[in-house]
């Protein structure tokens, strides 16, 4: 009965980890109807569509540490309760600083997700095996609901008006809200302090300037703002870093990156983030730009990207049965450059089954990265530190993405440029140019441009090829120190009510 208890809240805690990963992607196909229906500019469309991603990223380290110490329960029903209130009110918005307002908001009661469910997880099975398991179909829940976002989104755009996107994650936080007090229980950090304000300021202000000025870079390409916004936030997350050392009880300890598996992995995530967002961007420009398709059928012919990683992470605790979990990584990340690989064969009339297959094949290596890497950063620590260790992996994947949208982005930009001569800056600006040509001028330049951008995914397939190889080394630098990770869990404070 117990079993069945603890799984019962480990099947509640993947609801919301589903629901906010659709949550981001959903967006982006409402995106266009919204923007018309409220009249908003293309800068407040992006703060529409970032702002969440921002909050989240910038909050998240902050809320895994609160709940370390006001309780993880408690952090995630409150957390729940404010979600489901804010996408009442961002369903029903009436203009565009009012949406970009409560996205914000939602990006702050989302951040409180994503530690407090990881961390719960952790401390709700002492088996090391079922932790394992609970860890891989949470992981599982977080991708599969990524590629499915999409999917939900066009289905209730095709019967509803945009706020449905929103209105969709609702039932289940209410769910959380009243089931959470029943299913699961309360664990806090035993020896836990006061927030220290003023590394909560430092470090939101240090991952938004470095996760905005990222962005920017993708958007404007090398400029002023985002170097100073990058040059900023370095600077200010360097302070923040040496007031950690000094503090005694730091809102993030620092000195787990002493732990070389902890470190190996956390680097391991950030990279693996990279490239993955990277080979994403260039191959979701490539199936509408290239091949033509509309962004609906686009977010189809993507998903065996997502679906690959949720059946790379479910299997990821049975080859950890059969061999080391080290093992296990690095020789998904073996398969994970043989598919960025296949993206370098890319063109002509079997372009699409090759892209298909190569990020399938892509995304199913990660999958015992993020199953079984994340259970060893969690295993790595006592179970008081949970919440901080799983703030720690989360907001290693957030930069990650960011790094592989700005750096893979700005690189596949710049071979574009080279191949083009100077003729086009973009693959988007050449379509809009081609219309304002003569027919046999607009479909050369078509057909250059198309041209070039095929070799620019060819060049981004290749560099993630290299990151992924150079990872399944790394991960196999971790062999002898994994075998001191600690499986049975520390002393905890652990209440029920």
């Amino acid at each position: 009965m117990r079993v069945n208890r603890t799984w019962l809240g480990a099947a509640l805690l993947m609801l919301p980890t589903f629901l906010v990963a659709m949550d981001i992607t959903a967006l982006l196909l409402a995106l266009p109807r919204l923007s018309a229906d409220l009249g908003a500019t293309n800068v407040q469309q992006l703060w529409i569509s970032d702002g969440y991603g921002f909050l989240v990223a910038g909050m998240v380290i902050t809320m895994g540490t609160l709940g370390d110490r006001i309780g993880r329960r408690r952090l995630l029903i409150v957390g729940a309760a404010a979600f489901a209130v804010l996408s009442v009110v961002a369903a029903f918005a009436v203009d565009p600083l009012m949406l970009i307002v409560v996205r914000a908001l939602l990006g702050v009661a989302g951040a409180t997700l994503a530690p407090s469910t990881l961390a719960l997880l952790t401390n709700m099975f002492r088996d090391e095996q079922q932790r394992g398991k609970a860890i891989a179909i949470w992981a599982t829940c977080q991708f599969t609901g990524g590629a499915l976002g999409p999917v939900l989104a066009g289905f209730l755009l095709q019967y509803f008006w945009w706020g449905s996107v929103f209105l969709a994650a609702v039932p289940v936080m209410v769910l959380l809200v009243l089931a959470g007090p029943v299913l699961l229980p309360e664990f806090r950090g035993g020896q836990a302090g006061r927030l220290d304000p003023a590394s909560v300021g430092l470090s939101l202000v240090a991952v938004l300037l470095m996760v905005y000025g990222i962005k920017q870079l993708t958007v404007e390409g090398v400029g002023v703002v985002p170097a100073v916004a990058l040059v900023v936030g370095a600077a200010i997350g360097y302070l923040f870093v040496r007031r950690q050392l000094r503090l005694e009880t730091p809102l993030l300890d620092l000195r787990l990156f002493r732990n070389r598996p902890f470190t190996a992995v956390i680097v391991a995530l950030v990279f693996a983030g990279l490239a993955l967002a990277g080979t994403g961007l260039l191959v979701t420009q490539y199936l509408q730009s290239v091949l033509g398709y509309s962004p609906f059928a686009s977010a189809m012919l993507f998903a065996p990207m997502g679906l690959g990683m949720a059946v790379g992470t479910m299997t990821a605790p049975v080859l950890a049965r059969r061999m080391k979990q080290t093992t296990a990584i690095a020789g998904g990340l073996v398969l994970s450059a043989l598919g960025s690989l296949l993206l370098v064969a890319v063109g002509g009339t079997g372009a699409l089954p090759l892209v298909m297959i190569g990020i399938a094949v892509l995304a199913l290596g990660t999958g015992p990265l993020f199953a079984l890497g994340t259970g060893l950063v969690l295993g790595s620590v006592a179970p008081e530190r949970a919440g901080s260790a799983a703030s720690m992996s989360e907001t290693g994947s957030y930069f990650g993405s960011s790094l592989g949208l700005g750096l893979l982005g700005v690189v596949a930009a710049v071979v574009y440029r080279s191949r083009m001569h100077g003729t086009s800056d973009s693959l988007a600006g050449a379509v809009a140019a081609s219309r304002h040509l003569p027919a046999g001028q607009g479909t050369e330049l078509l057909h250059t441009a198309r041209e070039s951008f095929t070799a620019s995914l060819h060049v981004t397939g290749v560099v993630a090829a290299v990151i992924f190889a150079g990872l399944a080394v790394l991960t196999l630098t971790m062999r002898s120190a994994t075998r001191t990770i600690p499986a049975a869990l520390p002393d905890y404070e652990a209440t029920r009510s």
